[in-house]
Parts: structure tokens; C-alpha cells; sequence
């Protein structure tokens, strides 16, 4: 019984794949980053990865530099072994993204080993997308992909995104961009031959998508644009024959929350993001 530490991205889907997809959705975050990490290796560097046996694999964790690690649903058992783990050999660790009382259990070992206090970051709620509703009445404009030739738009965009949204990091934006351009996971809603509003997606893994980024620029919003590109997106995965779409909102911002509701949006689970230090 215990945890496993791994850097190879193959072995841990090898080992706690089947946990993962047992409960997807839930388990989107560690998916999409680990095929991410299969696919394009060159994203993320120095991951981390590891799963807690105890008669069978009962709890994952995933984490890449700069961000908090992902902790799956765990005992405490599990999430006060794991923060030993981690005071050892990453201490510098930033925060983490965890269930309620997996996060604050970790949390108290963490300021036992470390020194280092945890302070709420913000607070998530997972969506899963039932029946899509498009927004009526639906705007003016269209969705297209985005394609290199936006490159410079889109950078501003997700910079400014970052920077409302107080998610910024040392992460290289344009090495992103163009990771999502490879597979398409850029859309932009164009009004009047302008672009208006971003929705983005993630790499399909394990049968399902996350949606997001979702932007629009100031000077456009209130007109339906960013429900328009989420549909679009939406729409989008579901042709494909993606199973399950999710997207994650930000539980401080009541707008997003009833917008992604409206558009077809069902709550699956809360989780809370705390930093260290």
C-alpha cells in the first residue's frame, strides 16, 4: 500500500488509466494533461505523476510546473501520505486542485512539513453538458477555426483572459497556441467580418473534451458572443461523437455560471484550488 512516483506519462496510463476513466469527468484535468503529455511531450516539462494503492488503485495525482498539482477523489489516508511524498522531492510545489477535504487534509501536512500556510485560490465547479440550447435569440456571426494567422490576436486574447481571470503563469502562451491550433482546439465567433469572442478545447481523451478558454473582449460582450462560440465548440464535439463535454467555471463568477447553465450545462462537482506559500 502506497504511493508511486513516475515521470513517464505511458506507465502511469498503463497503471491508473482504468481508475481515470472509471469516473472521467471527474478525472478530466489528469486525462487531457496526461494525453497532452503523450502526444506533445514538448508542453509541460518536469511532470510529475503517481497513483496510491491500497487493494487497487484508489488515487491519482498529476502535476506540471508551474501549475498545482491534480489530485483525484482520495481518503485522507491517501492525501496525508501524499503531501509527505511531495514535501520531499517537490517542495516548491505552487498549490493544488482537489476536492474539499483530500485539499485541506493535504494542506495540514503540507504546513508540517514545509512551513508553508495554504490559502484559497479560487473556487471551480464542473459542468457536464446535457441537451445543448444555443442562445436565442442566437447572435449575428459564425464560428470558424482559428489558424496561424490569428496567432498574434489569439495571444493577446488569452493574455488578457489570464490576467481578468488571475490565472496567469510561467507557461509559454504561444507554445500552447500553437499545441491547440495543431488539433483545432481554437475556435473564434466572427461578427460583421470581425473576430468577437475564443472558445477553446481541450485534446479528446478517454472520450471526452473540457471546454474552455472562453474570451470576448470587452467591447463586445453583452451581445451573446461568448454563448455563440461555447455552443459552436459544443456543437463541435458532439458531432465528432464525443461522449461527455465539460467545462469548468470559476464558482466567484455568477455570470458564467448561469450563462453555461442556459446553454445546456449540468453541475457535476465542486473543487477548490488552494496555493502554498
Amino acid at each position: 500500500m502506497g504511493w508511486q512516483l513516475s515521470d513517464a506519462v505511458e506507465e502511469f496510463l498503463s497503471v491508473a488509466g482504468e481508475f481515470l476513466r472509471a469516473e472521467r469527468a471527474r478525472n478530466t484535468v489528469a486525462l487531457t494533461v496526461a494525453e497532452t503529455l503523450r502526444v506533445d511531450p514538448s508542453q509541460y516539462s518536469s511532470p510529475l505523476l503517481g497513483w496510491f494503492t491500497a487493494g487497487g488503485i484508489s488515487g491519482a495525482f498529476l502535476q506540471t510546473p508551474p501549475f498545482p498539482a491534480f489530485l483525484t477523489a482520495m481518503s485522507d489516508e491517501a492525501a496525508v501520505l501524499l503531501a509527505g511524498e511531495l514535501a520531499a522531492v517537490r517542495p516548491d510545489l505552487p498549490g493544488i486542485n482537489a476536492e474539499e477535504d483530500a485539499a485541506w487534509t493535504f494542506a495540514r501536512v503540507w504546513r508540517d512539513r514545509t512551513g508553508k500556510d495554504a490559502t484559497v485560490l479560487r473556487r471551480h465547479r464542473l459542468f457536464r453538458l446535457g441537451e445543448l440550447s444555443w442562445p436565442d435569440p442566437r447572435p449575428d456571426g459564425a464560428a470558424r477555426l482559428a489558424t496561424a494567422a490569428d496567432r498574434d490576436l489569439l495571444l493577446a486574447w488569452l493574455q488578457a483572459f489570464d490576467s481578468e481571470a488571475g490565472t496567469q503563469t510561467a507557461q509559454d502562451k504561444g507554445k500552447a497556441i500553437d499545441s491547440r491550433l495543431g488539433y483545432g482546439g481554437l475556435t473564434i465567433w466572427e461578427a460583421g467580418g470581425l473576430p468577437v469572442a475564443l472558445a477553446g478545447v481541450t485534446r479528446a481523451a478517454g472520450g471526452m473534451v473540457r471546454v474552455g478558454p472562453v474570451y470576448t473582449p470587452p467591447q463586445w460582450r453583452g451581445r451573446g458572443y461568448g454563448g455563440a462560440a461555447t455552443s459552436a465548440v459544443s456543437q463541435a464535439a458532439l458531432d465528432e461523437g464525443i461522449a461527455e463535454v465539460l467545462l469548468y467555471t470559476d464558482l466567484a463568477n455568477p455570470t458564467s455560471n448561469a450563462l453555461y447553465q442556459r446553454l445546456g450545462y449540468r453541475p457535476v462537482e465542486d473543487r477548490i484550488v488552494l496555493t502554498f506559500g
